[in-house]
């Protein structure tokens, strides 16, 4: 699926579509249907083992997804996995992906997504990924840095870091169409497969079916 998707990549530079202007990254939480296990089985599958007595029902086992993870956002819980991805600011193309369990913080897929083929070294992106540590190894990688500040506990943003973050969000908000257009015209973001590699195959085809739809819209821009 990644060389598809590198493929239509190569493609769309080919045509004058190159990354241009900068990246934006960011993370969607994919779901899947909920499992219905017990803790002591939950506990088994975090450790990478399979429950006792599965593998003697081979279709129960077929039926359950061991690669999915439960994550809590905004005080719910979700479980599934997440579709990490950059942009480029211009064509708004997804131009990397990354496909993780849903546990995985957005801020640890963020070597994998990075496009160093950018013509651009700006780099936008939400508080998730802001740390000391993360800022300084783009500034040795001669990223320009424009992901959000963030606050900390006793220690609130000032209004010229409000005034900041709002102006990045004009720009860091253009990453929202590609999850937006999956949930309003591309069938929404829940998976019905099982396991890690189909939902990586899943999620990577709706990645790449994005960059085609935008690449006809793109195109329909030149009549």
């Amino acid at each position: 699926m990644e060389e598809l998707f590198n493929r239509f990549d190569d493609y769309l530079r080919d045509r004058g579509y190159e990354a241009e202007e900068g990246q934006i990254v960011d993370a969607t939480l994919v779901p899947v249907p909920k499992q219905r296990n017990s803790q002591e089985e939950n506990d088994k599958i975090r450790q990478g083992e399979t429950p006792e007595g599965w593998e003697k029902n081979p279709h129960r086992l077929s039926q359950k997804d061991l690669d999915a993870r439960w994550t809590k956002k905004n005080g719910q819980s979700y479980y599934g996995y997440k579709n990490h991805i950059s942009i480029d600011v211009k064509f708004g193309f997804v131009r990397s992906y990354h496909v993780t369990d849903a546990s995985v913080h957005d801020s640890k897929a963020l070597g994998k997504i990075i496009d160093g083929e950018n013509l651009d070294d700006r780099i936008w992106g939400d508080s998730a990924y802001r740390s000391e540590d993360i800022e300084w190894v783009l500034e040795q990688l001669e990223f320009d840095s424009k992901i959000h500040e963030r606050a900390y506990r006793n220690k609130p943003l000032s209004e010229e870091q409000k005034s900041n973050n709002r102006q990045k969000s004009k720009i860091r908000a253009k990453v929202e169409h590609v999850f937006g257009a999956w949930v309003m015209s591309m069938g929404g973001k829940l998976l019905r497969s099982i396991g890690k590699i189909r939902a990586n195959a899943n999620i990577g085809l709706k990645n790449l079916a994005y960059n085609i739809r935008r690449y006809i819209f793109w195109e329909t821009q030149k009549e």
